[in-house]
């Protein structure tokens, strides 16, 4: 049995430093290996990582066709790799790939699987996972019992810390057999995000419906801009076409841990909130003083946001 990480990707994603070293603590206090199985990812690069992070062996998945694979590809490549290697845990870097990816492996498996998790260990032969609910109001345990365990990491609250001594990492090509699967879903066009990315950002401001029209929106971009950070917004603006969904923050957006975080003229819904909670500071701006944004701001503002952004800009100027 072994705890291994499975990276799918054209790059390595934010967030993964912090899921190997979370997977390196719980291979350490159960005395299992560790290894990491890439898809897609540099090869060099995941070898670098790899021996910074512990990594006992790094699993480069084979195949052509896996060079631009889709979900069906992916979970057909991966359901191979685990009935050759028989790995008792499973973890994944929680991204909108992996999200799709992960419970359609378990299905596969006869595996568990947990989502939006943030702590693991093994406690009585049980992987004991505590996640994240409902928008980060609550936090639940789960005690997985399958041989196989299905996990998503959220990495936003965690910190990558480099091993205390890099040894030699074994790479390994695994060959997968993806004949007669085919993929079923085909992307016509996707948001495509240049410069700077929301997940990294220091400083975010996010608006939402409270500005009323695309046009006011362009408050938050200013207010951005004035205080050097990244502009966003909830999935309701996005859905009304004012931004791409590549700025959206939330649960099916964006999951991000700036130090300061503006929401400006949004509700504060669970979902919204899964995107952002982690920040260090939030400030909120609504008039309606029983938002749920207030719930997690740190400092708010009871008013209308196209009243105070302005004041808020001259302010950042000045």
């Amino acid at each position: 049995m072994s705890v291994v990480l499975v990276s799918c990707g054209a790059g390595i994603d934010s967030g993964t430093e912090e899921a190997l070293t979370a997977a390196r603590a719980l291979a350490a206090a159960a005395g299992l290996p560790l290894a990491w199985a890439i898809v897609g990812v540099p090869e060099d690069a995941a070898a670098a990582l790899a021996a910074c992070h512990g990594v006992a062996r790094l699993d480069v998945l084979a195949d052509t066709r896996l060079a631009d694979a889709g979900p069906d590809l992916l979970v057909a490549a991966l359901a191979g790799y685990c009935r050759q290697r028989q790995p008792g845990v499973v973890l994944f870097n929680q991204t909108a790939v992996t999200r799709l990816v992960a419970p359609r492996l378990a299905g596969r498996l006869g595996a568990a699987v947990v989502t939006n998790a943030f702590a693991l260990r093994f406690a009585d032969g049980a992987l004991e996972v505590t996640a994240t609910a409902f928008g980060g109001d609550t936090h639940v345990i789960y005690r997985l019992t399958t041989a196989t365990r299905v996990v998503c990491l959220t990495t936003t609250t965690l910190t990558a810390e480099p091993a205390a001594s890099a040894g030699p990492v074994v790479r390994e090509t695994v060959a997968v057999d993806l004949d007669g699967v085919v993929e079923r879903f085909r992307v016509t066009s996707a948001p495509r995000t240049e410069g700077p990315r929301l997940e990294d950002a220091e400083i975010i401001v996010s608006g939402g419906r409270g500005f009323g029209s695309a046009a006011n929106y362009e408050l938050v971009r200013q207010l951005a801009g004035a205080l050097g950070g990244l502009w966003g917004g909830s999935r309701a603006i996005v859905d009304d076409g004012w931004i791409d969904s590549s700025r959206q923050v939330g649960l099916t957006g964006k999951i991000t841990r700036p130090r300061l975080y503006i929401a400006a003229g949004i509700s504060g819904a669970s979902q919204h909130m899964a995107g952002c909670a982690a920040a260090r500071t939030i400030v909120a701006i609504n008039k309606d003083q029983d938002a749920a944004i207030f719930r997690y701001a740190r400092y708010g503002i009871v008013g209308d946001c196209l009243e105070v952004m302005p004041e808020l800009i001259k302010a950042a100027r000045s």
